[in-house]
C-alpha cells in the first residue's frame, strides 16, 4: 500500500515549473549542449497560444529516441510559462477527459507524439506580451533528473495544430 502513495507523491511533485520571466519576447532561445540527453530528436515543435487569453497554452512536437537506452519523462518546463505539465488523454467514468500524464516511456529506437487530442505538455500562465511568433525553451525532464531542451516557435490558436 505505501508503494502507490508514494508513487503517487512523487508525481505530483512533477509539476512544478519554473516561474517565468515578464516582459517583451526575447531573441530565439539557444540550447545548450549540456541541456541536451544524447539520441534525443525534437522535430515540430509549436507552442499553440490558448484562443482565450488566460488561458493554457499546449506544446506539440515529435519526439524520437535513437539512444540505446529507455528514457521516460516525467516532466516538463516552458521558459515562458509559470509553470509546465505533461499531459495526455484518459479514459474516466466512460468518459476521455485530459489530466496530467504519468511518465512517459520512449523506449530505445522508439518515437511518441506529442499532438492534439492525445500527449501534450500544458503551459500556465503566460509572460505578459509573449505572442504569435516568439520563440522559447522547452525543457523535457527525464528520470534520475536529466534534462532536454527544444525551441518552439508560438503559433496562434486558429492555425493548423
Amino acid at each position: 500500500m505505501k508503494k502507490p502513495i508514494y508513487a503517487a507523491i512523487l508525481l505530483a511533485g512533477t509539476s512544478l515549473g519554473l516561474a517565468a520571466c515578464g516582459g517583451e519576447a526575447e531573441e530565439p532561445v539557444e540550447v545548450a549542449a549540456e541541456d541536451t540527453i544524447e539520441g534525443v530528436e525534437i522535430s515540430d515543435a509549436r507552442l499553440m497560444l490558448p484562443p482565450v487569453a488566460g488561458n493554457p497554452a499546449a506544446v506539440y512536437f515529435e519526439l524520437a529516441n535513437n539512444s540505446d537506452r529507455n528514457l521516460a519523462f516525467r516532466g516538463a518546463e516552458v521558459e515562458q510559462a509559470a509553470r509546465a505539465e505533461v499531459h495526455d488523454m484518459m479514459e474516466w467514468d466512460g468518459e476521455m477527459v485530459m489530466g496530467e500524464a504519468p511518465p512517459v516511456m520512449v523506449e530505445s529506437g522508439g518515437s511518441v507524439s506529442f499532438a492534439p487530442g492525445g500527449k501534450h505538455v500544458m503551459a500556465f500562465d503566460l509572460a505578459e506580451g509573449f505572442a504569435e511568433g516568439d520563440t522559447t525553451k522547452v525543457t523535457l525532464i527525464a528520470a534520475g533528473g536529466r534534462r532536454h531542451s527544444f525551441e518552439a516557435t508560438a503559433q496562434a490558436a486558429g492555425d493548423d495544430r
